[in-house]
């Protein structure tokens, strides 16, 4: 982003600024990533429940007849499968071998769907759905919605009796990957989803821009009694690295098969997809590298581009994702290697700083 692009702030930017929140420049969002610190955050949505605004990512409303044969065309996972408020885990593959993005896909009914997307690729996913939809005349009706509504992430072990307190929809009822809708403390029209990025259950509350502060506050006040904590981007990391959940922009990107990332549970091949036969040639040949976890056995932490050694110090591969896990103390990774170096307990090396320093392969997700 240019020094003049002006930074977009979320319907709660005041809110994090008061309650002390370090903000920092993201996906062209002025978001908080961190308030109290890091291990705080961390351990509150691990062990009780934290909140997270991510209201800069995107979303998209894809309506009409043309709808499910749109999404089942630039989706590698099988949209047909959905019921109605079922939510699903998905990628658009791109024509070159690589992912436009990742997104969840929301399904109303069999003519109305919500995409949730990732907030650098707003722009980028929005043309490519619009030219998938006019090249192979869909017809669907396509709007983004992305500037009208907020999204908090209620995220923990006690997140939903604190919501269900503010509620008198049943989230019982509301299976993992399914989403209901209605009022949450007094404020309508809410999206209900089980769903998250943290792995530690909870919910994700779409909400429109005008009532996303008053929602925030009521949660925050019902939540003193579960110890909440406001959690910045930054912990929101360290989780999901936890989980070994894919990162856009990081172990996902334009260049890398949803097959190589491990995400071969969400490229379905009994329907045709964007550059399906790429995709399931790389499956039947076994991909020449593929996406693992790794713990450090000696001291140092991996980063984003650092290279990945075997014993004699020949490059196998890059670090895509690497911190300080709160919850194990111990560094762990992600990182694409070479075919031969992707079994559990293989020893491989991670150069920091013009060292190279042990690790081993383990199996993801570092934590159960």
């Amino acid at each position: 982003m240019s020094s003049t692009e002006q930074l977009k702030n979320t319907s709660l930017t005041h809110v994090h600024e008061s309650l002390g929140g370090k903000m920092v420049p993201f996906a062209g969002f002025n978001m908080p990533v961190q308030y109290s610190n890091l291990k705080e955050e961390h351990m509150a949505v691990r062990n009780s429940v934290g909140m997270f605004d991510v209201s800069h990512m995107g979303e998209f409303l894809v309506k009409g007849e043309g709808a499910t044969a749109l999404i089942e065309w630039v989706t590698s996972n099988d949209v047909g499968k959905l019921v109605d408020m079922q939510a699903q885990y998905n990628c658009f593959p791109n024509n070159d071998g690589g992912i436009v993005d990742d997104l969840i896909v929301y399904k109303w009914n069999d003519t109305e769907y919500n995409l949730v997307i990732n907030a650098s690729n707003i722009e980028k996913d929005w043309n490519w759905i619009v030219a998938q939809n006019e090249e192979k005349g869909f017809g669907a009706e396509l709007k983004d919605m992305s500037d009208d509504l907020s999204l908090l992430a209620v995220q923990g072990p006690n997140a939903q009796k604190l919501i269900q307190g503010l509620t008198d929809v049943d989230l019982s009822v509301i299976e993992f990957y399914h989403f209901g809708a209605g009022a949450v403390a007094g404020i309508d029209d809410i999206i209900i989803s089980n769903t998250g990025y943290t792995g530690s259950g909870g919910f994700e509350l779409y909400v429109w821009n005008k009532d996303a502060e008053a929602l925030w506050n009521a949660i925050m006040e019902a939540g003193k009694e579960y110890d909440i904590l406001p959690c910045g981007l930054g912990c929101r990391d360290t989780l999901r690295m936890e989980k070994g959940y894919c990162l856009y922009g990081n172990d996902i990107n334009d260049t890398t098969s949803p097959i190589e990332a491990g995400l071969g549970w969400i490229t379905k091949f009994d329907k045709p997809f964007v550059n399906w036969e790429y995709h399931l040639k790389i499956k039947e040949d076994k991909p020449s590298k593929r996406l693992v976890g790794f713990e450090m056995i000696d001291r140092g932490i991996p980063r984003q581009h650092y290279p990945i050694l075997d014993a004699d110090g020949n490059t196998i591969g890059e670090v895509t994702s690497g911190t300080q896990s709160p919850s194990l103390g111990k560094a762990i990774g992600m990182g694409y290697v070479a075919r031969g170096y992707g079994k559990r307990e293989t020893e491989i090396f991670v150069e920091i700083r013009g060292k190279s320093v042990k690790a081993k392969v383990v199996k993801m997700p570092f934590l159960d």
